[in-house]
């Protein structure tokens, strides 16, 4: 039997990331081949033409899978019945500019699409926030929807934990697929601290760690780390422009593994509200390895962390802390 379409909601959808995103939805690479979509695209008013010209674009590919097209520039009609939102939107930081310039700026964006998705989104919408800074962007969306369970509103770091998986799969010249359970803890920032302590690639000898394999630990942590770190910069220096198939890319595998669940064994990284797991304070967005099964996902408990790995979970959580209190005081 036939499924209902699923509404999908994408800010910023004319954007570059948007851009490399809608095709990729209306595709079935975020839900399935056999799950039929409506997307919603939302932008802002200056962009409201190169909005449309996606929307003609997404008539002429003729996607089986895509049911209906909302594109507009109203943030009540982008928000109406949607049921997973993907919030690539936001004021990017512009030469000359403060932290709290671009913070307050971002503020008063999620505060009010955070408005229109507490009154208008289905039941049980689940977000995810791209747009930097992602987790404390969440973070101010969950404040302004209230309604909204919190472990239904969460950040993007799979890019940064697919970025991880990449960077050791070129280095062991294994198959991306073959490994897997990194994790990246913490901001979706240069803070960020990508930790290969507990992973492993398949080989023809089962299941091997990668510590085991690499066999240089000062690499693993030090040069390894900063690359992903500082993966994004490396991109916009190369392309003079940011990262945006792999976001899109990685946002698809984020939603892909919270509806449709994680293979067993197998864990991602995903910003989520901290209960105060491996002692991060609780109410950040963190990125910690969650597993996810029947669309909820769940923080993998129990895994042993080295002094290395505490310190650096510990920084970038005392630079999450600094942003909330950046955010809140542009509240007041």
């Amino acid at each position: 039997m036939a499924k209902d379409p699923v509404r999908v909601l994408v800010t910023g959808a004319a954007g570059q990331i948007g851009y490399a995103l809608v095709p990729m939805i209306a595709r079935g690479i975020m839900l399935g081949p056999d799950q039929p979509v409506i997307l919603h695209m939302l932008d802002i008013p200056p962009a409201a033409e190169a909005l449309n010209g996606v929307r003609m674009e997404l008539i002429d590919a003729a996607f089986p899978l895509l049911k209906g097209v909302v594109a507009t520039t109203d943030v009540v009609e982008a928000c109406t019945g949607v049921n997973i939102a993907v919030m690539v939107g936001g004021f990017p930081r512009k030469e000359g500019m403060e932290r709290k310039d671009v913070m307050s700026k971002n503020v008063s964006i999620y505060k009010s699409q955070a408005s229109a998705l507490e009154n208008y989104a289905a039941a049980n919408c689940k977000v995810l926030v791209v747009a930097n800074p992602a987790n404390t962007n969440a973070l101010i969306l969950k404040e302004f929807a209230p309604s909204i369970p919190e472990k239904n509103i969460t950040c993007l770091t799979r890019l940064d934990h697919n970025r991880a998986l990449g960077q050791i799969s070129e280095r062991l010249n294994v198959q991306v697929s073959d490994v897997k359970n990194v994790i990246i803890w913490g901001n979706h920032s240069s803070s960020q601290y990508p930790d290969v302590n507990h992973a492993t690639v398949k080989t023809p000898a089962g299941e091997k760690p990668v510590r085991e394999l690499v066999k240089d630990d000062a690499w693993l942590n030090g040069g390894f780390i900063t690359t992903v770190q500082q993966r994004g910069a490396a991109i916009i220096k190369a392309r003079k422009l940011s990262s945006a198939l792999s976001a899109a890319s990685s946002a698809c595998d984020h939603i892909r593994d919270w509806v449709l669940g994680t293979p067993e064994g197998t864990w991602v990284s995903m910003g989520v509200y901290s209960d105060g797991s491996y002692n991060v304070p609780a109410g950040l967005i963190y990125s910690f390895p969650v597993t996810c099964s029947g669309g909820e996902w769940k923080i993998v408990q129990g895994l042993p962390i080295d002094e290395l790995s505490r310190k650096k979970m510990d920084l970038t959580a005392e630079e999450l802390s600094e942003e909330k209190a950046l955010a809140y005081s542009c509240l007041s």
